[in-house]
Order: C-alpha cells, then sequence, then structure tokens
C-alpha cells in the first residue's frame, strides 16, 4: 500500500476561522480543477473532512483536519498518481497557504 501524502499549514487563525475559510475556498477549487478532479464525496464531521476524488481516471481518497493552529491534510494516492505526488503536494500547500492567509476586508 502507498504512503500516504501529508501536508501540514500552520495558521494563526483559531479552529473556526480556519474552517470558515477552508469551506468557503473549497467551492473555488473544485470549479478550478473541475476538468482534472472529480470530487466524488465530501462529508464534514467537526472539523475533520473525509473526501474522495478521481483524477485520471484514478481514485484518491484522505482526510482534512482543522486544528487551532494548523491544518493536516492526508490522501492516499494510487500509484499512478503516487508519481506526481511531489507536484501536487506543493500544489495543496500553496492553495492551503492562501485560503488561511488571505486577508478579509476591513481587516
Amino acid at each position: 500500500m502507498p504512503q500516504p501524502l501529508v501536508v501540514s499549514i500552520p495558521h494563526k487563525l483559531g479552529k473556526a476561522e480556519a474552517e470558515r475559510r477552508i469551506k468557503a475556498g473549497l467551492g473555488a477549487v473544485k470549479a478550478q480543477y473541475a476538468q482534472i478532479v472529480r470530487v466524488d464525496e465530501e462529508i464534514w464531521s467537526g472539523e475533520r473532512l473525509a473526501f474522495r476524488i478521481t483524477a485520471m481516471r484514478q481514485q484518491a481518497s484522505g482526510t482534512l483536519d482543522v486544528a487551532d493552529d494548523h491544518v493536516r491534510i492526508e490522501v492516499v494516492l494510487p500509484w499512478l498518481l503516487a508519481g506526481l505526488a511531489h507536484g501536487a503536494q506543493a500544489m495543496i500547500r500553496e492553495r492551503a497557504n492562501r485560503m488561511l492567509e488571505k486577508k478579509e476586508d476591513g481587516a
């Protein structure tokens, strides 16, 4: 079984604000990557998101956990996508950082 891809993104927003921003940002991410990635399942349970996606006809699954000071994303990739893990890790980190660091209007 392949090793999971794990990305941890620190933040100073607190759990509730980080979760709100992640939820708001996921819609934009899904729209931007709709031609490449299909979200098959997205289930929030407290501060944890369990998801299943299809990319390049390959299924991957994972979790996203929101904590007071960081967001942890863990994705188990099939062997075909595992070769792209380095690029995926950088893209995940960059998108999550944008969601968590974006200044709110009037802030």
